[in-house]
């Protein structure tokens, strides 16, 4: 009885030992990108001239602040825009927007402004026909001056009611990056 005794001993040590040697770390399957640069390309239909509006943060959250470069527009115009996201903290720099077009059906910008009968469209869609952002139609209107906020969403819920229409409010999802951008429209 004694022998019994000591070999469920000895094997309840071995299990014991091969459990709690096992790898229980969580794996991350997809991590967070960084995102130093956003350039938002603004092409007037009539060719007057590209404006670029840029937000640079080059050694990330906390430490220097960001370097915010707003814009003027003209008046009753349309521009085309395009969004450039970028890390470039990598060498060679990272194309973040590369990455946003392949997994469009996880990501979506939002835009708002509170800049008098200035709107904006999307002109870009995911595989399923929502929209993602990356390229957008801006109207101007009357001359003015204000706010025009970028913000990209990771995993939004772009089958909620309105997100499709661009409302943030019930989109959900994480914050990849948030911007503001001070506009003059002359």
């Amino acid at each position: 009885m004694g022998e019994i005794v000591k070999c469920s001993i000895i094997f309840s040590a071995v299990i014991l030992c091969i459990t709690s040697c096992s790898d229980d770390d969580p794996v991350i399957v997809n991590e967070e990108e960084v995102i130093t640069t956003l350039q938002y390309n603004l092409t007037p239909t009539d060719g007057s001239g590209t404006v670029q509006l840029t937000f640079r943060d080059l050694d990330g959250d906390g430490g220097q602040d960001p370097e915010i470069t707003g814009g003027v527009l003209n008046s009753n115009t349309t521009y085309t825009g395009e969004l450039t996201l970028l890390n470039e903290q990598e060498n060679p720099v990272a194309s973040i927007s590369a990455e946003v077009e392949e997994e469009a059906d996880e990501h979506q910008f939002f835009f708002s402004t509170n800049i008098s009968g200035m709107t904006i469209s999307y002109d870009d869609m995911d595989s399923m026909g929502f929209p993602v952002g990356l390229r957008t139609i801006i109207n101007t209107g009357s001359a003015g001056s204000g706010i025009l906020t970028i913000i990209l969403r990771h995993e939004p819920a772009k089958a909620a009611s309105n997100v499709s229409n661009g409302d943030i409010g019930n989109a959900g999802g994480e914050t990849d990056i948030e911007v503001n951008f001070s506009i003059s429209v002359e």
